[in-house]
């Protein structure tokens, strides 16, 4: 029997996910842009705003959906896998209280604490931003000032990196946050590794390294994702194994204490000097780290998604092994003063042997314009890093004029310059 499965969300992720499984089902989709990746592949298609639960439910049933498959953490938060589940289609999401883990910073820490989760910093929160001014003063070492709610990946800042005391301090005077979590500063390499959870199962995927500054060499503000690499197997060069298994038995007692937890469980990790440590979750696929580890996917994700819901053992998953790169094309002035509205021109047929996503692009009239976020991505895929990061330059020509993409994420400089800090760190 083929499955019926909804789609909810129109980013790069979402058209990631689209892909993945538009061969082993029948397809629907609903989001608030209309995602011309998406829309080729669906059989049908909605234009939804994402956060609204009874809509997608009522869409899903139409169409007799099976499963569904929530992207964004906006969805999640406002329910809309409660709302799908339900009315008898199994979301393959969080609903919306246990999602907690990701929309709300504080439930987060404080869930780990209660839960002795290992690789928890040292934190406090606050709804007095006086209070939280003076406990930046009062402590000893660097923070990162994090507001408890969703920001898409910009409202964090780091003391000693990005910001000084002084500047933090101020940031909080002028926001209006109900609540803020101070954290200790962790000083390392980032990474990522996403899961596939239901039934109690936990299957891990390779971990993906994401870039968040807008700029080459690390420079400027933090961003959505400006790109983001994977190795042919599931560590990265700068990692040990015993890193990567590490973080894993995070995620595992993450289940343990979640153990209806259903969907993606993405867990963000600093790898420092004591081994890897939370920075945080996210109940979703990584955007853009989907990207990187559902091309190389050789379990049908579908399988994986019917015996979700049919209280099966997840399948074990199989990877091709080949190393890929992602790389943005971002509007001119991303992430602060992005220039919307401008015209681009894509050419998908130069993309070659890469992968090309759509994300942000609004398409009118066989013309696609920027938004104010990502607009699109090309993904590389090779024998090693530096043969997937040449096939996504190679790709990028693409990408047209009006947009700007950081060259320099998966070139062996970069990598090299991660591997020379870990074992200056671990020295």
């Amino acid at each position: 029997m083929t499955e019926t499965v909804l789609l909810v969300g129109g980013g790069g992720r979402e058209h990631a996910i689209a892909r993945a499984v538009a061969d082993d089902c029948a397809l629907y989709a609903c989001a608030s842009v209309r995602n011309p990746g998406i829309r080729r592949l669906a059989d049908g298609f909605e234009a939804i705003e994402e956060t609204d639960a009874a809509a997608v439910a009522d869409y899903a049933t139409e169409v007799g959906a099976d499963l569904a498959v929530i992207g964004p953490e906006s969805a999640l938060e406002a329910g809309v896998a409660d709302a799908l589940d339900d009315a008898g289609v199994y979301a393959f999401g969080p609903r919306a209280e246990e999602a907690r883990l990701e929309t709300d910073k504080a439930y987060q820490r404080e869930f780990m604490e209660e839960n002795a989760i290992p690789g928890c910093p040292d934190y406090a929160v606050f709804d007095d931003m006086g209070a939280a001014c003076e406990y930046i003063d009062e402590y000893d070492g660097d923070l990162a000032v994090k507001p408890a709610g969703l920001t898409g990946g910009k409202g964090v800042k780091v003391i000693g990196d990005q910001v000084t005391a002084e500047e933090a301090k101020a940031y909080l005077r002028d926001v209006d946050y109900d609540r803020v979590v101070l954290e200790e500063r962790l000083v390392g390499e980032e990474f990522t590794i996403q899961a596939f959870v239901a039934n109690g199962d936990v299957r891990t995927t390779p971990a993906v390294q994401d870039h968040k500054r807008a700029y080459e060499g690390d420079e400027g503000p933090n961003t959505g994702g400006m790109g983001s690499y994977t190795d042919t197997g599931y560590s990265l060069p700068f990692m040990t194994e015993g890193d990567y298994d590490a973080a894993v038995d995070v995620l595992d007692a993450v289940v343990d204490a979640l153990p209806d937890y259903k969907g993606v469980l993405y867990g963000q990790f600093m790898l420092t000097d004591e081994g890897p440590k939370v920075v945080e979750f996210n109940a979703r696929f990584g955007d853009p780290e989907a990207m990187n580890t559902l091309p190389v996917l050789d379990t049908p994700f579908v399988d994986v998604l019917a015996a979700a819901r049919d209280g099966d053992s997840l399948p074990e998953l199989e990877f091709s092994g080949a190393a890929t790169v992602c790389k943005y094309a971002v509007p001119d002035g991303y992430p602060t003063d992005p220039d919307a509205g401008a015209e681009i021109a894509v050419d998908e047929e130069s993309a070659g042997d890469a992968l090309l996503y759509y994300a942000s692009v609004d398409e009118r009239d066989g013309r696609l314009y920027t938004t104010t976020s990502r607009a699109f991505a090309v993904v590389g895929r090779g024998d090693s890093v530096t043969a997937a990061e040449a096939q996504a330059e190679d790709a990028l020509a693409a990408a047209g004029d009006r947009v700007r993409i950081r060259h320099d994420i998966g070139t062996a400089d970069l990598v090299q310059r991660r591997i020379d800090h870990m074992d200056e760190l671990r020295s």
